[in-house]
């Protein structure tokens, strides 16, 4: 599609030729003012699917009807639940079914992840990750240096953007690893950066990871239900998510983790917990831990029923939808949204996310010209407005079209308070 126009007629002809229009109504769309938002933060708060709330009312009933016999004689067995969600997820990922696991959050997981591939020495004590990286990675990674007795000043590698725009080049990775590669014990990036909307080649960034002798993990919490992954294809040692974005799985949702299938086996360090041990024989209450092969092995706790049920819900209809599909409406949806930046709101927006689809989701970062204070002023008016999005210091404003429920009509929406906006805001300088 590329006969993109500003008109109203032309989105909503648009929305009616998309083969994935039906999915929108699989969810409950914030109202605004007798009608539904434009709503653009699945990056930081998916929707709620409507049939999340049947799912949970089933599981408690079951809980009513059969205490603690739900573990067995329940419609979704609790001892199995979190295994009713594996096969979907590892589509969403691109990975074998036994190389993921739903659990915990992303924080914990990749904590634990570091216990087995952070394993740091005198000669290679160092972590590689992107300066500016959200807080949980950085907070995260510093510590587990501490940990293992080295400094944070000398034992972490931060990659500073070498592009316009604060975005990293591939080359800058190289660089680094060629530079330091042979005091690197693991890599550390994310699959979309999380202020500038970059998404990274996890198969390239892998591969060179391994040649300089590297454990490489990813952070993909802005990757995970926005780009079709590949990650056993990627040969990534392990990475972490949340399900909460783009998953659609409620705050505070389990996260998840991917574990390559090599070391499914593999005599790894880790934090064992009763849930991670060998399925056959866990009951057998013995004293030796003894890891389930794959990703399963890393589990601490059982899982917690009435968190997966929001999750199973969603990764159901991904099923559905399918991920090429998914991205396909994607990248029209945000190519939309970028050209309407571009032709109609060139001299009031930048847009800080690469321009090739390749190298983004669905998120665009958007910086106002004219600094913070107009950038701020932009974003509470669009709230205002029934336009959502979210704020990231110091000026960005993040604006994400998700495919399963966003429109092109929508993306018409946020040009048009842009434009009502930046008039308004230029007469009321004139004004001053």
């Amino acid at each position: 599609m590329s006969d993109f126009q500003a008109t109203i007629a032309w989105a909503e002809a648009a929305d009616a030729a998309d083969p994935l229009r039906a999915f929108r109504d699989e969810f409950l769309i914030p109202p605004h003012e007798g009608r539904d938002c434009a709503y653009f933060c699945g990056n930081s708060l998916g929707l709620q699917p409507r049939a999340v709330r049947a799912a949970l009312a089933a599981e408690l009933d079951d809980w009513a009807q059969l205490g603690v016999e739900g573990h067995f004689k329940g419609r979704l067995p609790w001892m199995d639940y979190h295994e009713f969600v594996r096969d979907h997820l590892a589509e969403v990922v691109g990975a074998q079914p036994s190389e993921v696991v739903a659990m915990n959050t992303l924080g914990v997981n990749l904590h634990l992840m570091m216990v087995s591939f952070y394993r740091p020495t005198a000669a290679r004590p160092a972590i590689l990750m992107e300066a500016g990286a959200f807080p949980t990675d950085r907070y995260a990674l510093e510590s587990q240096i501490r940990f293992h007795g080295f400094d944070p000043a000398s034992a972490l590698i931060e990659l500073e953007a070498d592009e316009p725009n604060g975005t990293l080049s591939m080359a800058a990775i190289e660089r680094a690893l060629a530079e330091h590669g042979s005091r690197i014990a693991l890599v550390m990036l994310p699959g979309v950066q999380y202020r500038t909307g970059q998404a990274f080649d996890l198969k390239a960034i892998a591969a060179l990871g391994h040649k300089h002798g590297c454990h490489v993990g990813f952070d993909l919490a802005h990757a995970v239900g926005n780009l079709p992954l590949r990650l056993h294809d990627s040969g990534a040692d392990f990475a972490v998510w949340c399900s909460y974005k783009y998953l659609n799985s409620g705050p505070g949702a389990v996260g998840g983790a991917f574990v390559h299938e090599r070391h499914a086996r593999a005599v790894l360090p880790r934090f064992a917990g009763w849930w991670g041990h060998d399925k056959t024989t866990r009951f057998r209450m013995g004293p030796e831990f003894v890891p389930t092969p794959g990703a399963d092995g890393w589990q601490l706790s059982n899982p917690p029923i009435l968190a997966l049920a929001p999750l199973r819900v969603s990764l159901e209809i991904f099923h559905r939808a399918g991920m090429a599909r998914l991205r396909e409406k994607s990248l029209q949806l945000t190519g939309y949204l970028e050209w309407l930046v571009r032709t109609q709101l060139a001299g009031v927006l930048d847009v800080l996310t690469p321009a090739d689809p390749a190298h983004r989701g669905a998120q665009l970062s958007i910086r106002v010209r004219g600094g913070r204070e107009r950038g701020r002023a932009l974003f509470d008016h669009l709230v205002e407005h029934g336009v959502v999005g979210d704020w990231r210091e110091p000026d960005v404003i993040r604006i994400s079209p998700a495919p399963l429920y966003n429109r092109f009509a929508d993306c018409l929406v946020f040009a048009e308070a842009v434009r009502a906006w930046s008039q308004a805001w230029s007469r009321s300088d004139i004004s001053a």
